[in-house]
C-alpha cells in the first residue's frame, strides 16, 4: 500500500473537479488571452471568470485579483513592489515563510530596514510588540495570516487595525488557510494577500495576489501589459482555470470543511494522547490554529528518525539529523521550545481525502514504534 499521506500543508493533490475543468484549456481551448479573435476571446473570459471565482473565497473584487506563478511570486511581489528602491522599513515575524523572509533580506541590502517581531510559546504575534516595532519610514508590515509548521492561526485583523491608524499597508500571506478557514479580506482589513494554488487543491506554479483597490504596486515583472499591467506574461490559462474551480470548491466547501478537518485532526491527536500521555506534547495554540494541523514532539525521539522508520507515512518533521547533530525548526526555537523537546517534532496535516480509517493506521504506526524506540533506548541505559 502507499504511504498515508498527512502532508497536505506540503502540497495538496489536484482535486478531480479542478482536472476536469483544466483539461480543455490543455487539449483544445488554446488561444492566447491577448488576442481579439474567437480563440483568444474565449480564454480570456475563462481567465475572468477563474478571477471572480478567487475573488469570491476572499471577499475581494475580480480587479482585485492578480495571477501570478504562485505565493512565493505574490509575496515577493507585494514586499518588492511597496519596498523599492530602498529606505523604507518594513514589519515582519520570526515565524515567517521564507517567501517572506528572504524579499525583506533582499531589500536590506538596498538600504530598507527590516524589524522581526517576536512570537509567545504558541507562536503568536503580540500586538503590542507589533505597535511598538512602527517607525515613521514605515511602509509595509507583513505577518502570516497562519503558520505552515505549527499552524498558529495571527491576530490578523488587529494587526491590520494598527497598521491602518499610522497608514501602513498590510500584508498576510494566507497559503495555508484557504479552504481551511474562512478568509475575507475586507474583514481582515488587509490591503495585500498571497495565496498558492497548491495548497488549494490546484496545480503547482500557479498562484494569485491580492491587490486592494488604490494600492499601487510597482511590478515585479517587466513586459507586456498583461494582467492589467501589473504582471507581463501571456495567462497560464489551464491553470487559472484550475485555480479558479479551487476557489469555487473551496467556498462552497466552508464552513463543513473546517470541521471536519478539525475532527480528523482531534482524533489523532486523541489517539497519542492515550497511548502515550505526556510523552507526547503539542506545539502551537491548542485552539487557535489551523483545523487540519498537528504538529507534535515525540518526547524522547528525533522527528527525522521517527518518520524514517515508519515508511507507511508521509509527513514532515520540525527536526533535521546531520552528521549525528540533530537542528531544529527556525518557527520551535522562536517559539521558545526547548532543543531536547522540539527534536522530536513531527507535522502531521490531514487534508480532503484524508479517512477515518487513515488516521487510525497512522496513529498506531507512530505510536508502535514510538513504544518500542522508548523501551530499546530504556534497555540501553540499563545496561
Amino acid at each position: 500500500m502507499p504511504p498515508i499521506y498527512l502532508d497536505y500543508n506540503a502540497t495538496t493533490p489536484i482535486d478531480p473537479e479542478v482536472r476536469a475543468a483544466m483539461l480543455p484549456y490543455l487539449e483544445e481551448h488554446f488561444g492566447n488571452p491577448s488576442s481579439t479573435h474567437a480563440y483568444g476571446r474565449l480564454t480570456h473570459a475563462a481567465v475572468e471568470v477563474a478571477r471572480s471565482q478567487v475573488a469570491r473565497l476572499i471577499g475581494a473584487e475580480s480587479d482585485e485579483i492578480v495571477f501570478t506563478s504562485g505565493g512565493t511570486e505574490a509575496s515577493n511581489h507585494a514586499i518588492k513592489g511597496i519596498g523599492w528602491p530602498g529606505d523604507s522599513h518594513f514589519i515582519t515575524s520570526t515565524i515567517e515563510h521564507p517567501a517572506t523572509v528572504m524579499p525583506c533580506e533582499f531589500l536590506k541590502r538596498f538600504g530598507c530596514g527590516v524589524t522581526s517581531v517576536p512570537v509567545d510559546r504558541f507562536g503568536i504575534v503580540d500586538p503590542a510588540d507589533f505597535r511598538r516595532a512602527i517607525r515613521a519610514r514605515t511602509r509595509l508590515s507583513s505577518i502570516m495570516h497562519s503558520n505552515n509548521e505549527v499552524g498558529t492561526l495571527q491576530p490578523i485583523r488587529e494587526l491590520a487595525k494598527i497598521a491602518q491608524e499610522h497608514g501602513i499597508l498590510m500584508h498576510t500571506d494566507a497559503a495555508q488557510s484557504l479552504g481551511k478557514v474562512e478568509v475575507n479580506v475586507r474583514d481582515l482589513g488587509v490591503d495585500l494577500l498571497s495565496i498558492a494554488g497548491h495548497k488549494l487543491y490546484a496545480p503547482k506554479g500557479i498562484g494569485a495576489l491580492f491587490v486592494r483597490r488604490g494600492v499601487a504596486l510597482d511590478n515585479l515583472i517587466h513586459g507586456a501589459g498583461h494582467e492589467a499591467g501589473r504582471r507581463a506574461g501571456t495567462e497560464n490559462v489551464p491553470y487559472i482555470v484550475g485555480l479558479g474551480k479551487a476557489a469555487e470548491i473551496a467556498a462552497k466547501s466552508l464552513p463543513a470543511a473546517t470541521v471536519h478537518l478539525r475532527m480528523l485532526r482531534d482524533r489523532l491527536h486523541d489517539r497519542f494522547r492515550q497511548a502515550l500521555g505526556d510523552r507526547v506534547v503539542l506545539n502551537g495554540h491548542p485552539e487557535q490554529r489551523l483545523p487540519n494541523t498537528l504538529n507534535i514532539n515525540f518526547i524522547g525521539q528525533v522527528g527525522a528518525e521517527l518518520l524514517q522508520k515508519v515508511p507507511g507515512i508521509a509527513a514532515s518533521t520540525g527536526s533535521a539529523c546531520h552528521e549525528g547533530q540533530v537542528s531544529q525548526s527556525p518557527v520551535l526555537c522562536a517559539m521558545g521550545v526547548p532543543p531536547e523537546i522540539g527534536k522530536g517534532a513531527v507535522r502531521l496535516s490531514v487534508g480532503r481525502f484524508t479517512t477515518e480509517e487513515e488516521v487510525d493506521r497512522a496513529a498506531e504506526m507512530l505510536i508502535r514504534f514510538s513504544q518500542e524506540n522508548t523501551d530499546n533506548l530504556q534497555r540501553t541505559s540499563a545496561k
